[in-house]
């Protein structure tokens, strides 16, 4: 898992998920169908991905895979650092 990987999965985990074992959060793991992420929390995330990373999240990015898992939310940070 890579920095921003990490990053995210900690933020979901302290967040979203406070005391679940965090190995059960992987980079596969769903966060949308599961309810992990509803629509709050997913501007709270993205919020904290543009303060952490000094990015910029367009909305449109916020439609499709991009926030599904983990490793599509890496990538579109990634592709933006």
């Amino acid at each position: 898992m890579g920095q921003v990987a990490e990053a995210v999965k900690a933020y979901v985990l302290e967040e979203f998920l406070p005391g679940e074992d965090p190995s059960e959060l992987t980079e596969s793991t769903p966060l949308n169908s599961t309810g992990i992420l509803d629509s709050i929390a997913t501007l709270s995330l993205v919020s904290f991905l543009e303060e952490r990373f000094n990015i910029q999240i367009e909305p449109h990015e916020l439609d499709g895979d991009s926030f599904t898992n983990i490793a599509n939310i890496e990538q579109l940070v990634n592709s933006k650092l």
